[in-house]
């Protein structure tokens, strides 16, 4: 719902703006058709990566790291409670930026070999 209002308040604007631009140009609504397209093919592009699996793991691979780092942070801090709460969250980013990239690194690795052993499968054919 909050998407629609946002897309409703910032592309409103930005059409009216391009499209009285395009008016003055005199041959612009060809190519305000196919800008459309391209936003729309974009936005569903951007839509079908966050509902992929893999992104899915990896948010829940970082929530998991954050909230494990801060509870260890909770549990073991003594100090003034506003910098310790600073300091927490800061290492919560930390652990779970660390966390995407093992995870990332780990599945980047596995396409590596799958198409290493897909190439050598492939060429011992054409052998």
């Amino acid at each position: 719902m909050a998407r629609t209002t946002t897309a409703k308040k910032g592309g409103g604007s930005a059409k009216a703006s391009r499209g009285v631009a395009k008016k003055t140009g005199g041959s612009g609504s060809g190519k305000s058709g196919s800008g459309t397209s391209n936003r729309s093919a974009a936005g569903e592009a951007f839509i079908g990566l966050l509902q992929s699996p893999l992104v899915a793991e990896l948010v829940a691979v970082a929530a998991t790291a954050a909230l494990g780092k801060l509870a260890e942070q909770g549990m073991s801090g003594r100090g003034s409670k506003g910098k310790r709460a600073g300091k927490a969250v800061k290492e919560a980013g930390k652990a779970a930026a660390e966390a995407v990239k093992r995870r990332l690194t780990d599945e980047i690795d596995e396409i590596k070999k799958a198409a290493k052993a897909a190439k050598s499968t492939k060429d011992g054919a054409k052998a």
